[in-house]
C-alpha cells in the first residue's frame, strides 16, 4: 500500500539548474574570478554531486600553480556561501518555478494522509527557499522528512540518502514512490527498492533513465495533460495520487510473480 513520496529537489520538484548556474557565475564575480561557466560546461559539472565538491573539481582542472590552487581551493566554502545567497535570492524573485503538477500530487498526497519526504545533494538552505518561494513559509513541515547528501557517505547513485529517508520514515521501500530527474537519482532510489518515476529536463535529456519504471516529461496538470504516448502510460490525462498507486501496485504484483 502507498504511504509515502519521495522527492528530488533540483529539477525534479523544479528546474533549478540555471538559476543555480547564474548564481555560480554571479558569485564569481563578487569574488573578482575571471571564470564563467557557459551551459555546456555547467551540464558536464553536474556528474559531480555537491557544490562545493563541484568547485574543487572545477579548480583542481585549472592550469595554475599549486599556490594558486591551494588560494582557490581555501576559497571555496565563502565562494559557496555566497552562490548559496544568490541562489536564495533568484528563487525569492520568482525565477524558479516549481514543474508541473508537482504542487497538485503534493497537495493530494497530503489531503489522503501519505507522508512526504525530501531527498537531495543541495543543502538546507536551497531546499528552504525553493519550498518558501512556491508553496510558503510553513511548507516545510509538510515534509516529515529532509534527507541530504551531507548527512551520508555517498552521494547519489549510492542508495544511502533513501535508505537514510526510508530509515526516518520507518517505512519499507515498497510503502515508498520515488520522483528523480536524473540518472545518478534514478539509480539510488532503484538500488534502495522504490517505485521510481524519472522526470528528466534538459539537462539530461538523452541520458538514460536505467531503472525507473515510467519517465515522463512532467506530471501534468487537468489544463496541461500529458502527451498521448505519457497519457497512456498513466492511464488518464495527468499523473494523479490514484493513478499512481494503481501503477506502484500493479509493479509489486509483477515483482512478487517472478520471484
Amino acid at each position: 500500500m502507498l504511504r509515502a513520496l519521495v522527492f528530488d529537489v533540483d529539477g525534479t520538484l523544479a528546474d533549478t539548474e540555471e538559476a543555480h548556474r547564474s548564481a555560480y557565475n554571479a558569485a564569481f564575480i563578487e569574488h573578482q574570478l575571471p571564470w564563467y561557466w557557459t551551459h555546456q560546461r555547467y551540464a558536464a559539472l553536474l556528474a559531480v554531486r555537491g557544490g562545493q565538491d563541484r568547485l574543487r573539481h572545477y579548480i583542481r582542472g585549472l592550469r595554475v600553480g599549486g599556490k594558486e590552487r591551494t588560494r582557490l581551493l581555501n576559497l571555496v566554502p565563502a565562494l559557496h556561501r555566497s552562490k548559496t545567497r544568490l541562489y536564495a535570492e533568484y528563487v525569492a524573485a520568482g525565477r524558479v518555478q516549481l514543474r508541473p503538477g508537482i504542487a497538485r500530487l503534493i497537495g493530494e498526497a497530503r489531503a489522503a494522509g501519505l507522508e512526504l519526504a525530501l531527498v537531495s545533494s543541495t543543502t538546507p538552505a536551497n531546499i528552504d527557499a525553493l519550498l518558501t518561494a512556491n508553496l510558503g513559509a510553513a511548507s516545510r513541515q509538510w515534509f516529515r522528512v529532509i534527507a541530504t547528501g551531507e548527512q551520508v557517505a555517498r552521494y547519489k547513485p549510492a542508495p544511502d540518502v533513501f535508505r537514510l529517508a526510508l530509515e526516518c520514515l520507518q517505512r519499507r521501500p515498497t510503502d515508498c514512490v520515488a520522483f528523480e530527474d536524473t540518472p545518478a537519482g534514478v539509480a539510488a532510489a532503484s538500488a534502495a527498492g522504490l517505485y521510481t518515476i524519472g522526470l528528466p529536463t534538459a539537462w539530461n535529456a538523452g541520458h538514460s533513465m536505467r531503472g525507473a519504471q515510467l519517465v515522463l516529461e512532467h506530471l501534468g496538470e487537468p489544463g496541461a495533460p500529458l502527451a498521448r504516448p505519457a497519457a497512456s502510460q498513466v492511464g488518464a490525462d495527468y499523473l494523479g495520487l490514484l493513478s499512481l498507486a494503481r501503477l506502484q501496485q500493479a509493479w509489486l504484483k509483477r515483482r512478487l510473480a517472478t520471484c
